[in-house]
């Protein structure tokens, strides 16, 4: 395709998705998939049992960057969720309690709010329960809710402030699971220059993203799993990468349910703000061209060996995958649409500690 072609094909596909979602090209996705268009950020949904609470958020804040939290005062929940590192940590793999490192990469906790199961297996399913696995975890923070509990209840501003969010002093550790929650569930994006093209600015994304856009949507198949206004179906998925039988092997969702048809499965990430929150996959060991690399090859495709002929809990890819025959300027462009999906800047200052 010349320069003169492909400038016409973006101003026509600008045309095609400067109209509302609905009349937007029909997308290349299976039979099986119920997808949603992708699309502006919705208010973040608050549980019933933990309605939302400006007090609850703001004490929510205090416990996120507390390293209190956790045996010997070593980490908080902000040491692998940093905001200045897209609400990650930037690691291969995340540290856990004394420099141990653990064996899964840190998910970014913006927009969490719209996930509907937690960790890359799926072991959680709400942010209450998220919170207190972690800070329970020995490998992790490694804390005891009794600790917890008597850490916080000896100082008078935290007394307040569950007092202030919850109508009492007495601090107990379901209410400190809620107050994360909540906080949580304020960190929500939503300002990208892709949210600014549905906004009415057809001119906030180049050539390139519109046409990124499109093979997202079409050739690339990304919306197979990748869609909705948060960029995820937050389900649980084999992409061939469980490493079954070698280093860094890891069983995935398996290791919870005990269902052979989960080995190697795990949660769907959202894609936004996905350039920010490198490395990626749940083992960290990746780029992004890399994945995308790999996305275009159908993903790894485990063969079985001799002595794997009989073994129930060999791995089974997702029949989602499949080659895609994506040009380098077809990856190129998509991974320049991907980029569209970034959050501008903003530099959030942790608060002053009780």
């Amino acid at each position: 395709m010349s320069e003169e072609q492909r400038a016409e094909w973006a101003a026509r596909l600008r045309g095609l998705y400067s109209r509302p979602p609905a009349e937007w090209p029909t997308p290349d996705v299976d039979s099986s998939v119920a997808w949603v268009e992708i699309g502006l950020l919705p208010e973040p949904p608050h549980p019933a049992n933990n309605p939302f609470s400006k007090e609850k958020a703001d004490l929510g804040r205090l416990l996120f960057f507390d390293p209190r939290l956790s045996q010997g005062g070593q980490m908080a929940c902000a040491s692998c969720h940093d905001p200045d590192l897209g609400w990650a940590d930037g690691r291969t793999t995340s540290f856990g309690l004394n420099r141990q490192p653990l064996t899964r990469n840190a998910p970014t906790v913006l927009n969490a709010a719209f996930q509907k199961q937690f960790f890359w297996d799926g072991r959680a399913e709400s942010l209450e329960v998220q919170a207190r696995h972690v800070m329970l975890n020995p490998a992790e923070m490694a804390g005891t809710e009794e600790r917890v509990v008597a850490t916080l209840s000896e100082l008078p501003a935290y007394r307040r402030a569950f007092a202030d969010a919850f109508g009492c002093e007495d601090i107990t550790f379901d209410l400190v699971s809620k107050a994360l929650a909540t906080y949580e569930r304020t960190l929500v994006g939503g300002h990208s220059r892709f949210d600014t093209f549905l906004r009415g600015r057809p001119d906030s994304l180049d050539d390139r993203q519109i046409i990124g856009l499109h093979l997202y949507r079409t050739q690339a198949r990304c919306m197979n799993c990748h869609h909705g206004p948060a960029f995820s179906d937050g389900n649980l998925h084999n992409l061939g990468l469980s490493y079954y039988g070698r280093t860094f092997e890891d069983l995935g969702a398996y290791k919870t349910t005990g269902k052979a048809e989960d080995v190697g499965k795990f949660r769907t990430p959202t894609l936004r703000n996905i350039a920010n929150t490198g490395p990626y996959m749940h083992n960290g060991l990746f780029e992004l061209p890399g994945v995308i690399n790999m996305y275009n090859a159908g993903m790894p495709t485990l063969r079985r060996k001799e002595h794997q002929a009989e073994d129930p809990l060999f791995p089974t890819k997702s029949p989602l995958l499949k080659p895609l025959s994506l040009s380098k300027q077809d990856m190129s462009d998509l991974l320049a649409f991907l980029d569209a999906l970034s959050e501008p800047p903003r530099r959030i200052r942790p608060p002053e500690l009780p």
